[in-house]
């Protein structure tokens, strides 16, 4: 006979598994969603702070290095393309301007300007400065009047031939002109402030505007102005609504009648000479 004490003993549920066992989902669960996947340190695996960390790293430094590396060849690229259009006059006489001459000084006194070849240029590539000393010059060349903004020109040490008045159309922004020394400067004293005489060039200094020194105030008709048009030149410009010989023509030129007469005694011409051709293939 069992006593009650063994009754209440048989009683008593069976003990439940311990929740930190081995194996248990308890044990599991302590750890957080990482363990159940095979824990934070297990091989092959990565947390979420090291996929963090890798994201924050491909932003990092490397990055940084591609972008200056990809940054210095654009600017590589866009110098050699601006090398490449330079003008043909900056490249006409090998090597680059002097360091001492006048146009490098000139250049490098002057914001934003820079030397390249032969020229100094602006940051739009406007020539302000052109150096062609020394470079076995019997002319300007075909090419000269890409120059025509320039501010200074140094053409001394060349072999210049002839006259050079006809030379400078169009620099009417020329202030200093160096010349050979037995070469006069283009429009003599009246185009100039000064020009001083050295033992191996000559300076023209400070273009005058003919417009304003000229002794005939009549020299353009009445519809038209007196426009400078380098040194010791100078040009008649019709006013607005005006043409013709001594601007005496009001109202715009009229293309229609012009190409129409035009068209009109072309066409007679190619009809007489039609005619004319067909007759002599006839007689014979």
């Amino acid at each position: 006979m069992k006593t009650s004490a063994e009754f209440r003993e048989q009683e008593k549920p069976p003990a439940s598994p311990r929740a930190n066992g081995p194996g248990r989902l308890g044990h599991a669960r302590g750890r957080g969603p990482d363990a159940l996947r095979g824990g934070a340190a297990g091989p092959g695996r990565v947390s979420t702070g090291e996929l963090r960390e890798r994201k924050m790293a491909s932003h990092g430094p490397g990055s940084l290095t591609t972008l200056v590396r990809w940054a210095a060849a654009l600017l590589l690229a866009l110098g050699v393309e601006r090398a490449l259009a330079l003008p043909e006059i900056c490249t006409q006489c090998p090597g680059s301007v002097q360091n001492l001459s006048k146009v490098a000084l000139y250049c490098k006194t002057t914001r934003e300007l820079m030397l390249h070849a032969r020229c100094c240029l602006n940051q739009k590539g406007t020539i302000l400065g052109l150096d062609l000393q020394n470079c076995s010059l019997e002319d300007p060349g075909p090419n000269f009047h890409q120059a025509y903004t320039t501010v200074i020109i140094d053409l001394q040490a060349n072999p210049l031939k002839g006259d050079l008045a006809n030379t400078f159309h169009g620099f009417t922004q020329l202030q200093t002109l160096i010349l050979p020394q037995d070469v006069n400067c283009p429009g003599g004293i009246n185009a100039w402030n000064t020009i001083t005489s050295y033992i191996d060039n000559q300076i023209c200094q400070g273009q005058k505007n003919l417009c304003n020194n000229t002794g005939n105030p009549e020299m353009c008709p009445e519809n038209g102005s007196c426009v400078p048009d380098g040194p010791g030149l100078l040009q008649c410009v019709c006013a607005d609504g005006f043409h013709g010989y001594k601007c005496m023509r009001q109202g715009s030129f009229s293309l229609l009648m012009f190409f129409g007469i035009l068209g009109s005694t072309t066409l007679s011409i190619s009809i007489l000479l039609w005619g004319t051709q067909r007759r002599k293939a006839k007689t014979s």
